[in-house]
């Protein structure tokens, strides 16, 4: 007794599925471990500076939360100067608004701008 071949070529596309849907699945763990693994880009805040500096505009410019203890506000003022001081080539607006955010953060300044910019 012969069988039909339709019932043949069922399961091998069923067969075939299944494969496809493992490499498929494969291929996907594989590129969510190289995503997971790639270093994480820093997004900046998109906007400029407000009129008068807020706490966290202050923190968002030394990068740190607004409840940093003085130690680290202190280190985040020295990295971020480092990088933008006009000895260096740094803008003085910026350098401003730094030491700005430092006061600010460290309750010697109440939000007043006393920026010369």
């Amino acid at each position: 007794m012969s069988l039909p071949s339709s019932f043949m070529a069922s399961p091998m596309i069923m067969f075939s599925a299944v494969g496809a849907a493992a490499l498929g699945a494969r291929q996907l763990i594989k590129y969510w471990q190289a995503f997971k693994a790639a270093p994480r880009v820093r997004r900046f805040y998109p906007g400029g500076f407000e009129t008068t500096m807020t706490r966290r505009e202050a923190a968002l410019i030394l990068g740190v939360r607004e409840s940093a203890v003085v130690e680290k506000i202190k280190e985040a003022h020295r990295r971020v100067m480092v990088a933008n001081h006009p000895d260096a080539g740094g803008s003085h607006y910026l350098a401003s608004k730094i030491n700005e955010a430092k006061e600010i953060l460290m309750g010697r300044k109440k939000g007043a701008s006393d920026s010369a910019f």
